[in-house]
């Protein structure tokens, strides 16, 4: 069994990364300064772009619109580089609250249907 904190670093992450990628691709951004801003390397850009990294999750609106929010703020210099950690886990902490790692967890981790080991399910702790 995996824990879901592993589930957050090979499936939403990623996944993030991916939209942040393309949003700021679409604000005419190439390749090479999306790489400089994420801090990654350019062939990774690449793979999000292509949806060969990062696919296979769906998000909602709200989360769409935080991403295209950062993607602005990078775009439009308000946000830099450093940003990247904060306003990841941020994103992050919100799909978090979606039940969309728990989904994950079940489909990638081989957890049972009925399963209260993800996140949400700390009361049974207290």
């Amino acid at each position: 069994m995996k824990p879901p904190c592993e589930m957050v670093v090979w499936y939403i992450i990623p996944a993030i990364r991916s939209e942040l990628a393309k949003d700021l691709l679409k604000l005419g951004m190439k390749q090479k300064k999306i790489s400089e801003l994420m801090d990654i390397t350019q062939p990774a850009v690449s793979q999000y772009l292509t949806d060969k990294r990062g696919s296979g999750i769906v998000f909602n609106d709200d989360v769409k619109a935080l991403i295209q929010e950062f993607a602005n703020d990078l775009n439009e210099g308000t946000a830099t580089k450093f940003d990247i950690i904060p306003r990841t886990c941020y994103i992050c902490k919100r799909i978090k609250t979606e039940d969309v790692i728990c989904q994950i967890h079940k489909e990638k981790g081989h957890m049972p249907a009925d399963c209260r080991a993800c996140l949400g399910s700390e009361a049974h702790l207290l």
